[in-house]
């Protein structure tokens, strides 16, 4: 499989992101449903803590990724939501170092947001990964 990034501007540089990654010769797509803080029993985990919130989310995106027996390296697209934008870009680089593709970034989108499925949820993050 080949990746290419598509970057016209530069300026995407330091969120760790392209506007495009092209991808040849895959053999399997994965679309990952929103993941969220939430807890084994499904009730939303530390409100008001966006940084554990977004660690959190990142765990459950990892363990899906796991068990379809892929990994973060092989996601090329991610959507972010959240309620609220500015608290969410200090943690941005977590998101970053976690999902950044061996050959470069991925595509990404974030969204600002009234609210998600929980009122105490800050933040839910989506992804495509191809291999």
């Amino acid at each position: 499989m080949e990746q290419r990034e598509i970057n016209p501007w530069t300026w995407q540089e330091p969120f760790g992101f392209s506007q495009a990654v092209e991808v040849e010769g895959a053999r399997k797509m994965l679309f990952v449903s929103g993941q969220a803080a939430i807890d084994a029993e499904g009730k939303p985990a530390h409100a008001g803590d966006m940084g554990r919130q977004v660690k959190m989310a990142l765990d459950h995106l990892q363990t899906v990724l796991e068990q379809a027996r892929t990994s973060t390296g092989n996601v090329v697209k991610v959507v972010v939501y959240t309620t609220d934008v500015d608290a969410l870009l200090p943690h941005w680089d977590q998101i970053k170092a976690r999902l950044r593709l061996p050959g470069g970034p991925f595509a990404s989108t974030l969204v600002g947001v009234t609210r998600l499925a929980f009122a105490e949820l800050m933040v839910e993050i989506e992804a495509v990964a191809v291999r």
